[in-house]
């Protein structure tokens, strides 16, 4: 198996474990040494949007989301050990659930928006 930053194993563990919130400081400070990787920056909009969408900021979350799916296009199918093949299905499924004309909901309604799918990210071998 590669090699990868520490960054980026802890990563996927804070995913699966659903705290976003920390998955952006993980990756931002991967993607700050590197500012041209588009995979890691896709993937940080990805968790934000997830994120914002748990509180409340539907639009965020559409406008990030968008994002992540625009960015991670061209490392499909698989890019340093994630088969985004796996992570597409998620990324359009939220894209749709997001409901389209609500920008932001106070966080006592969260409940009333619609459950996104969970998603558990793994390391595969290339």
């Amino acid at each position: 198996m590669n090699e990868y930053p520490e960054e980026y194993y802890e990563f996927f563990i804070k995913f699966n474990e659903g705290d976003y919130y920390t998955c952006h400081d993980l990756l931002e400070e991967m993607w700050m040494t590197d500012k041209g990787n588009l995979f890691l920056k896709g993937l940080l909009q990805m968790s934000v949007a997830i994120y914002h969408y748990e509180y409340g900021n539907v639009k965020g979350a559409r406008i990030m989301m968008q994002t992540a799916h625009d960015y991670l296009h061209e490392y499909r199918p698989k890019y340093w050990g994630l088969d985004l093949e796996k992570v597409y299905p998620f990324i359009e499924s939220a894209l749709r659930i997001f409901p389209k004309d609500v920008d932001r909901v106070a966080y006592e309604q969260i409940d009333g928006l619609p459950k996104l799918h969970r998603l558990y990210l793994y390391l595969e071998d290339d």
